[in-house]
Order: structure tokens, then C-alpha cells, then sequence
């Protein structure tokens, strides 16, 4: 590897070889270096786990790039882009080598610095259309880093969708018409703490690795070890390290260069298909990645054709991420049935159609998890060479999941229940309402969820501006381009045609001679644009003995936990009141992870009393202070109950409704039985809300679709 720029690059950044531990991590960024087409790699995991530094760090590794010069758009002189905004790059244009470049993309960044837009200055002072381009063009034949991936807003995630799918960026905007080629490696980082990533979006990533922090005392002491010395010298740190960074550079450079001669058998293709079909993936994209996932492990083993080995290790990377259904569902792969499948597969080489052989009735999964090689090459040590590797902090790809028994049930599933006897049986009624002196403390019950379904449109009346999302309409710095305006202060999205309309009338006295527009700043109009936003969706759940005792919290469950899927798949941030017994409990204060508010939910006890005041006073407590750090994002609250307060009077009740001034309010009436008190209805009257029966709260038919969207515009 050539010195000079990429030794730079070195010691700009921490070294790849120097961080500890990662084995997973260091192989899946490796496959990746070796063949582009895996598809990129998501991280998942904690924060500081040394996610960033690990990928900042790829850049110096990767071989150098040669471009055409002067060209913006990264053209390869050997194939250049025929359709280049720069070019036509013909065979007189010089060559030029430069290192693989690191473009990031900042969570808030705009549709215009991600894509690129029309260089306004030029427009407006020579008169000529020119494109000024975005990350997509620099990280062309490069890596795009996205950090935060899972917050970033819709409308950016829908652009690099449409790049990443096609290798080519399309720019129709603000009178440009450019195409130019974006070949890149997507690398995404992720706290799943603050929220899931989109469906369309996490399959995108070719390959997945969850970290965490090692719990090994040795290897943490090592870390900041590592890190001290960094952060005191990091040119002489990078020094140090430099010996084994144009090492693995350079087996990263042979292994691409051996890339073409690797062969995938027959007998090996269909491993990857029984195993991608007998863990049922969507679509074909599983596949494909595994493959060449495959192809790029047996490179940089060294290997001529793909093995059982560089199956496996590929599947455990390429696989976890495919298989979730929806967004309460944990990611992870069996790898006691990964290595059964591809035994069996070896074994018959006609697998039936459900991936298993005609007289087996599948793996059976027991026995202690498998181990394989590491991918860290030929002597089983980890890529670089050194330190531990991938028996650490991931164990082989394992690491510690999320759990996936949320309702509190044995493995064997929900059990029949005698009548009078299952989870949601009622207690002791409530009867008057009277406290029981020294009595015993109510029992606890945690009742089991029901199905969850699509639930009807619930919005926040008016025009907000808060946070990019899916629910409420905004005024946001994406969607479509609903007016223009006089800039408050700095410019940030023009509105071309309403800035020349401005300035048009005024050319003749402005003395204007030439093909040039002569704008003045107060010709200057800013584009008013029309979206949605995400909202903070807070939910007051009733865990009384009432809700219990009528069989209904497991209704109630299934309820809430439809409306935590809408509020993931509509962007917002999600909190969780519930009230019983005594007082009320924040359960889950605000946070973009629907999957927290929905392992707090299935585990939630039910019995006591119904203190329904209290429970108002600490959800309004809840938004004063978020109120105080997100002041833009408009709070919705959801308040799940029958209406019966047993703790406390009306009055008290009607005070606690007061606080909720300036708060859009739905309350879902879970009250049942023959005879009804419309208490329900009564609360969402005091909160100025809406009141929506329990068995209603699920989306219609065309017509009530017609009618909430008409009460939302």
C-alpha cells in the first residue's frame, strides 16, 4: 500500500488492528473490503463499544483508488461513466491515484448535502445551470458511514434505498436533470436502545453484527489502555501500529485480487439455498449475499472454492437480521440449527422443498451451540492477527439476545386455562371503592397479550413542526413544496422560482447588461414545504383490578401493543404511564425503542385499585418535562381505560384532566359488559379529546378511512 495520503489517513484515525476484540465485526468490514457486492454491514449494539471507531478506521485499509482527474464523480479511467455530469472522459484524460474515501452522513443532514442540488451562486451570478454534488458522489467507489442509521429521517432513507439498490443517483430538482454512477459500501451503526431500523432499510445491509461490551476484566483493562495511549500520542500510537495495518491492507488486497479465482460449486449453492429456505428469509436477497459473503471468506482464507465453513460463517452474518417478521421480533440465528442444516445438506445432496431431507423432520436444535472457525484465516486466529478473536465480547456471533419469552411464559408457549383460573381471572372485587385496613396487597397478575392488528389513523390536529415522521402534518424541511416566503434569518432551502419572479421586475434599473441575473438579498424567497412529523405518542394505561377482573387486559395489551407498531412504523417517541393500586408508575420514560415499550407492557402486573387521578398528574408531569427538552415535538396522549376511578373523588379527577392544556388526547374505552356508565367518554370530554371504543380502535373499511382523513386534513 502506497505511504503518503492513506499514512495520513492513519493517523487521523485509530487503528483498525488496534482495537481490541471484535472479531465479528473486524471479519464482516474485511468480507466487505474484499468483495463490495455483500452489501455492506449494520452494527448493532450498545453505546461505546468503539462502533465509529472501528469503521472510520476501515477507510485506511481499503486499496487506493484510481480516478480520473479532475473528476468530481470518481470515474474510473479503465470504465468510465458514459452519462458522468463531468465527462465524456475520453482516452486523453489523465489518471490520478487517491485513497478509498470515508463519506459521512450526519443524521440531520439535508436532501440536498446527501444527493446534491443546483450551485445556486452560479445560477444566479453567470446565468448557467451547474450541479454541485452530494455525499453519493463522494463516497462512489468508497464507503458511505451512517452513523445513527436508525434515526435518520425518512425522506434520506428513501433516497439512499433508491441508490443503494440501483448504483446510480438521480437528481430531478430545481431545473437538474443529472444521473451519475454510486456504487458504495453502506455501513450503518445502531443503538437498537433508540428504535428499529426500517424493514426496507435493514435489508439493504448484506451483512449484520451485534456488540456489546467485554465483561472480561482483562480485556477492558486493555481497552483503556489502548485508548490512554491514543489519546496522548495519537501519531506515535499509529506508529506503532503500522507494521500491522499494511499487513492486513495488504492481505485485504491479495484477497480482492483472488476474488475471481474462488469457485462456488454446485454442491455448496445448494447449502446456501437449503439453509437460506430453511430459516425462512424473504425473498432472494438472502441468498445472494450469503454467497458472495461465501466467495469473500474463502478468499481471504486463501481457500480456491467455497466450503461448508465459509458457508457457515457467512450465514451467521448475513442471515439474523432477515429473519424478523415485525419490529417487536429479536434478531438472531440458531447456530446448533445453522450447523445441522448445512450437515444435512452435505449428507443429502437433494434436500426436500422445506430444506430438510425427505426422512428427517428437521433439526431438532438441541445441544450445545456450534462453534466454527472464526473467519480469522487459515490458523483460526482473528483478522488481525492478534489479540482475542471472536471468542470474546460477540462469542462467535452469539452474544448476549434480546429476550424473547415477553409474555412471562414457560417455553412451552400460552397454556389452556381452566375457566376462573388463567392469567387474566379476577381477583377480589373492588366493590365500593372502600380501602381495606391491614389488609393483604393486591395480587399480581400479568396477563398475556392479545393479536395485534392495524389500528385507525390517530393525528395531531394542526400544523406542526416538529421532528420528520409519519403521523401529523408539519411544516419540515423535507415533503413537498407547498409556498415560498421571506427568509427569517439564513438561507437554507431557495426557492428558485420565486427568487428570480422577485427579481425579475427590477433588471432594467438595476442596470443589467449581460446574461447574468442581478439579485439583490431581499429577492431572496425560501421554499415553504409541507410533511408529516413524528409526535411523542404517551400512553396511560389502567392495570387496575377493574380491567383484570372483566377480562379485558389482555385485550387491553393487544390494543396498545397495535398502537406501539403504528407509532414505530410512524417515527415517533413512545412513553409508558400505567396506574394501579396506590400510584401511578412511569414505566418507560420517552424513547424512539417501541421494542422497551412493548417488553414493559407483556410484563405488566394487574390487581388494586384504580388511582386514575394520580395516573393524569404523572403523565402530565411526563410532558411538562419533555415539553422542556423537545419543545417542537407535539405530544399525543393515548389514555387506555374503562373510566372507573376507585382511588380518590371526581373532583380530583376533573382538576388532574385540567392539566392537559394544549394536548391532543384520544382515550380507548375498554369499559364492557350490559350495562355502561360512559365514564370513558366523560374523561375524553374533560381532556378535549376523542373517545374510541376498545373493539373500534382497529382500522375500517374504505368509508371510516374517507372520515378520519377528512377530520385529520
Amino acid at each position: 500500500m502506497p505511504d503518503g495520503p492513506q499514512t495520513a489517513v492513519n493517523r487521523l484515525h485509530y487503528p483498525f488492528t488496534a482495537v481490541v476484540g471484535l472479531g465479528n465485526l473486524k471479519l464482516a468490514l474485511i468480507l466487505n473490503a474484499i468483495s463490495p457486492r455483500t452489501g455492506g454491514v449494520l452494527i448493532r449494539g450498545e453505546k461505546g463499544t468503539a462502533k465509529s471507531t472501528i469503521v472510520r478506521a476501515l477507510a485506511a485499509l481499503l486499496p487506493p483508488v484510481t480516478v480520473v482527474t479532475g473528476c468530481r464523480f470518481s470515474c474510473d479511467p479503465a470504465d468510465p461513466d458514459p452519462e458522468c455530469p463531468d465527462g465524456p472522459h475520453g482516452a486523453g484524460h489523465s489518471a490520478s491515484v487517491r485513497p478509498a474515501r470515508l463519506a459521512e452522513l450526519p443524521v440531520g443532514a439535508s436532501e440536498d448535502r446527501l444527493i446534491g442540488s443546483l450551485d445556486l451562486e452560479r445560477a444566479l451570478t453567470e446565468g448557467v445551470k451547474a450541479f454541485d454534488p452530494g455525499l453519493l458522489a463522494a463516497a462512489h467507489r468508497g464507503v458511505l458511514y451512517v452513523d445513527e442509521v436508525n434515526l435518520l429521517h425518512d425522506h434520506l432513507v428513501d433516497l439512499l434505498l433508491d441508490a443503494a439498490a440501483l448504483g446510480t443517483c438521480y437528481v430531478e430538482r430545481d431545473a437538474v436533470s443529472v444521473r451519475h454512477a454510486a456504487r458504495f459500501l453502506l455501513v450503518g451503526t445502531m443503538n437498537p436502545e433508540e428504535g428499529e431500523l426500517r424493514p426496507q432499510l435493514l435489508d439493504r445491509f448484506g451483512l449484520t453484527v451485534e456488540v456489546v461490551a467485554s465483561r472480561d476484566p482483562v480485556e477492558r483493562a486493555e481497552v483503556v489502555r489502548r485508548r490512554l495511549a491514543f489519546e496522548d500520542d495519537p501519531g506515535a500510537f499509529a506508529i506503532r501500529w503500522a507494521d500491522e495495518e499494511r499487513a492486513l491492507a495488504a492481505r485485504i488486497a491479495d484477497a480482492r485480487a483472488r476474488l475471481r479465482q474462488v469457485a462456488l460449486p454446485d454442491a455448496a449453492l445448494r447449502q446456501i439455498a437449503t439453509v437460506c429456505a430453511a430459516f425462512g428469509v424473504d425473498g432472494m436477497r438472502a441468498d445472494l449475499i450469503t454467497a458472495h459473503a461465501a466467495l469473500a471468506h474463502a478468499a481471504w482464507r486463501g481457500g480456491t472454492e467455497v466450503t461448508a465453513d465459509d458457508i457457515r460463517e457467512a450465514a451467521r452474518l448475513a442471515l439474523p437480521h432477515r429473519r424478523r417478521r415485525d419490529p417487536f421480533d429479536a434478531p438472531g440465528l440458531d447456530e446448533a440449527e445453522l450447523d445441522d442444516l448445512l450437515k444435512r445438506s452435505a449428507e443429502d445432496p437433494d434436500p426436500g422443498p422445506d430444506g430438510h431431507g425427505p426422512d428427517d423432520g428437521g433439526p431438532d436444535g438441541g445441544g450445545p451451540e456450534g462453534r466454527g472457525p472464526d473467519g480469522g484465516g487459515p490458523d483460526g486466529r482473528g483478522p488481525d492477527g492478534g489479540g482475542p478473536d471472536g471468542g470474546g465480547p460477540e462469542g462467535g456471533g452469539r452474544g448476549p439476545e434480546p429476550e424473547t419469552l415477553l409474555d412471562g411464559q414457560d417455553a412451552g408457549g400460552p397454556r389452556a386455562e381452566a375457566p376462573g383460573t388463567g392469567p387474566e381471572s379476577p381477583g377480589p372485587p373492588e366493590g365500593d371503592g372502600r380501602p381495606v385496613a391491614n389488609g393483604p396487597a393486591p395480587a399480581q397478575r400479568t396477563a398475556q397479550a392479545g393479536e395485534t392488528y392495524r389500528v385507525r389513523p390517530i393525528t395531531v390536529p394542526g400544523l406542526g413542526t416538529g421532528s420528520p415522521g409519519r403521523r401529523s402534518r408539519a411544516r419540515t424541511s423535507y415533503g413537498r413544496v407547498s409556498g415560498s416566503r421571506v427568509p427569517a434569518g439564513r438561507l437554507t432551502s431557495p426557492h428558485l422560482s420565486a427568487t428570480l419572479r422577485a427579481a425579475a421586475p427590477y433588471q432594467r434599473e438595476r442596470g443589467r447588461t449581460g446574461p447574468g441575473l442581478i439579485v439583490r438579498p431581499g429577492d431572496l424567497r425560501e421554499a415553504v414545504r409541507e410533511g408529516r412529523e413524528g409526535n411523542l405518542v404517551l400512553f396511560l394505561v389502567d392495570a387496575s383490578g377493574s380491567m383484570a377482573a372483566r377480562q379485558r387486559m389482555g385485550a387491553v395489551k393487544g390494543a396498545v401493543l397495535s398502537l406501539l407498531l403504528d407509532a414505530y412504523q410512524r417515527r415517533d417517541k413512545v412513553g409508558l404511564v400505567t396506574f394501579r393500586g396506590s400510584g401511578a408508575e412511569l414505566v418507560l420514560p420517552p424513547t424512539s425503542s417501541v421494542e422497551a415499550g412493548a417488553v414493559r407492557l407483556r410484563a405488566l402486573p394487574t390487581g388494586g385499585r384504580t388511582p386514575l387521578a394520580e395516573g393524569l398528574r404523572r403523565a402530565a408531569e411526563v410532558l411538562r418535562v419533555e415539553r422542556l427538552r423537545d419543545p417542537a415535538r407535539r405530544p399525543l396522549l393515548v389514555v387506555v381505560t374503562d373510566g372507573r376511578a376507585t382511588s380518590g373523588t371526581d373532583a380530583d379527577v376533573h382538576r388532574a384532566a385540567a392539566l392537559f392544556t394544549h394536548v391532543a388526547a384520544v382515550v380507548v374505552d375498554c369499559e364492557s359488559g350490559p350495562v355502561r356508565l360512559g365514564l370513558a367518554v366523560r374523561l375524553a370530554a374533560r381532556l378535549g379529546g376523542e373517545a374510541v371504543r376498545l373493539e373500534r380502535l382497529a382500522a375500517g373499511g374504505l368509508h371510516d378511512l374517507v372520515r378520519e382523513r377528512r377530520k385529520a386534513a
